[in-house]
């Protein structure tokens, strides 16, 4: 009877610790997915402050471009201005 009832014991005790080292398994799954889920936050706020920037940067290059092609056709006029000149002085 007492070799039943040790038996018996020892199964509830191996029982036991494999119910403990699956709750110790669950835990660091846990704390992987905590770890993953702050790695995941991190990496959205990192992506929206490029994107910000992004949007700056866009702004500037549009910015830049008015910026060109107004020099450009300031140029073109200032050409066709100093021909006519050129054109005027020879012809008068």
């Amino acid at each position: 009877m007492a070799d039943s009832q040790s038996n018996r014991l020892n199964r509830i005790e191996e029982k036991i610790d494999k119910m403990a080292e699956a709750i110790i398994q669950m835990a660091r799954f846990e704390a992987k997915l905590d770890n993953y889920e702050k790695y995941r936050d991190e990496s959205w706020a990192r992506m929206n402050r490029f994107s910000e920037k992004l949007d700056r940067i866009e702004k500037k290059v549009d910015d830049n471009a008015h910026t060109v092609g107004l020099i450009n056709k300031l140029f073109w006029v200032a050409i066709v201005a100093f021909a006519g000149a050129v054109t005027t002085q020879i012809w008068m």
